[in-house]
């Protein structure tokens, strides 16, 4: 049997080993067989190779635990597979109801049955959530910044200058089961497999990761000028946004939704760019 601490140096803007490293004081009791993510030739080989009784815990962020989902066949995995969060934002960790510095936790069971994602003709699995609009505006300028500078990303402070000066709200028409809804002057229309995304936002505070339906949420924020949804935004950190009349959440496991301009679009983080509409299959 073998423990392997499979990390991603570029998580936390470049800590990932040292992040990882912190598991020696965590599990005394395990020989520790470190090994980089980025360095592996074939990802999905890595796994496909393991014994019966080995043990992967998986270092990084949400950005790449998608890696993860997307390149490895997850519901076919018997190895016990463990997450210590060495991100930024740790979205995941925080919906399981983790805290920093919380010992390492198996994660198989959260990494099957996953929704998927079609955009601009390439479809992919999820594990937090696709966000459309300012959000997604936020993770373009936050990548814009990350190419000029090695500081922290503030995307809360991104976000309020995007609502009071650049990002401009669209019409949405959203299609969840067959039932169709419109939306006018949409801020936001984030579909979530988990209640985090963005770093600590609490989008869709009913959501249930583990929904045995394997229904999805999609909130829509709308409705309303700079003023209004600016003084409403900071209500999502606690899921307090949802009980606004600038909000309407619906719960589905087939949801389309189109905007009547291209913008940006995330998924667990990583961003899109040029997206006037995506569909999420939760089936």
């Amino acid at each position: 049997m073998k423990t392997y601490v499979l990390y991603n140096q570029k998580s936390n803007n470049g800590a990932g080993l040292g992040g990882a490293e912190k598991l020696k004081e965590i599990w005394k009791d395990k020989e520790l067989d470190f090994v980089n993510a980025l360095e592996l030739d074939d990802y999905a080989g890595f796994f496909c190779g393991l014994a019966p009784d080995d043990v992967v815990c998986v270092c990084g962020g949400d950005g790449t635990l998608n890696y993860l989902i997307n390149n490895v066949d997850c519901d076919k995995i018997t190895n016990k597979i463990f997450y210590y969060p060495t991100g930024s934002g740790n979205d995941f960790w925080t919906d399981i109801e983790k805290k920093p510095g919380d010992a390492p936790e198996q994660i198989n069971k959260y990494l099957i049955n996953l929704p998927v994602v079609t955009v601009n003709g390439k479809t992919s699995k999820f594990i937090n959530g696709v966000g459309y609009g300012i959000d997604g505006y936020c993770c373009e300028e936050g990548d814009r910044q990350r190419e000029k500078s090695d500081k922290p990303i503030n995307y809360t402070s991104i976000a309020i200058k995007g609502m009071l000066y650049k990002y401009k709200p669209t019409n949405a028409v959203v299609e969840v089961d067959g039932k169709i809804c419109t939306f006018n002057h949409a801020w936001l229309a984030p579909t979530m497999k988990g209640r985090f995304y963005g770093g600590g936002m609490m989008a869709a505070p009913h959501q249930n990761r583990l929904d045995p339906d394997r229904k999805v949420t999609c909130m829509v924020m709308y409705g309303a000028g700079k003023l209004r949804t600016l003084i409403a935004f900071p209500k999502i950190f606690k899921g307090e946004h949802v009980k606004t009349k600038l909000v309407n959440v619906i719960k589905g496991k087939r949801i389309k939704v189109r905007f009547d301009r291209p913008v940006a679009l995330q998924i667990d983080g990583e961003t899109v760019l040029n997206v006037k509409e995506y569909f999420v299959d939760s089936k």
